[in-house]
């Protein structure tokens, strides 16, 4: 239906009536239209398929948004339908995307199982003491004590209903060291590709805003 530039549009993020989750909604014109894809900048071509799709195929009432460093494609929606409300400026500012911490859980969890089926329960234990002094010399908010520690390592993220307050530095902070440890107990940097498979678990819109976060985050190059 349109094809339109960042500039052109404005984006807020709104809470999910009934998920500890924000949600973000694009509006142009009046109209307003919820996140359904993300692409990078190289897949120009399928995100213009996908939106070609929706609005001829499909008659939707769609967006493809051209930024220069993505693509987004985004479905018309009613906000009073989904009883969405909007979120405060600073609270946008404050915790990093439930996906995010969710997707950067997986992998700490994935890497913990890899140490305990590989190297043994022993190198376990050490492991979750070695992330235990991430989290405190990092601050890691509701990461301040052993239960905590363990409920991280085990309790599965996409099923809990709130993930912990972290923001994108505390998230970069855990990939950097994420990947240091993995090094130090593998002896090679092949964990990360095993690491990543956890993340199929995510629904796949969750999981491309993940990807395309992480491509443009400091990590990216240690982990794609």
């Amino acid at each position: 239906m349109f094809i339109l530039k960042r500039q052109d549009v404005d984006i807020k993020n709104f809470q999910h009536p009934t998920k500890e989750q924000k949600i973000p909604v694009l509006s142009y014109q009046g109209q307003t239209f919820r996140l359904l894809s993300v692409f990078s900048a190289a897949q120009e071509e399928e995100a213009r398929a996908l939106w070609r799709d929706l609005a001829d195929n499909r008659g939707k009432a769609c967006v493809l948004l051209e930024e220069p460093e993505r693509y987004t494609v985004w479905g018309k929606v009613r906000l009073d339908q989904l009883g969405l409300t909007a979120v405060s400026p600073s609270e946008a500012k404050g915790s990093a995307a439930q996906p995010f911490i969710q997707a950067c859980l997986l992998l700490l969890q994935a890497l913990y199982i890899d140490v305990e089926d590989l190297l043994g329960s022993k190198q376990a234990t050490l492991f979750e003491k070695d992330i235990s002094e991430v989290f405190t010399q990092g601050n890691f908010p509701q990461a301040d004590s052993p239960k905590a520690v363990t409920a991280l390592l085990t309790v599965d993220p996409l099923a809990i209903a709130q993930v912990p307050p972290w923001q994108e530095a505390h998230l970069n902070t855990l990939l950097q060291e994420l990947h240091r440890i993995g090094k130090n107990y593998f002896g090679n940097a092949n964990f990360a590709e095993r690491a990543l498979e956890a993340l199929e678990d995510m629904p796949s819109n969750e999981r491309s805003l993940f990807e395309n976060w992480l491509g443009h985050s400091p990590m990216g190059k240690l982990w794609q």
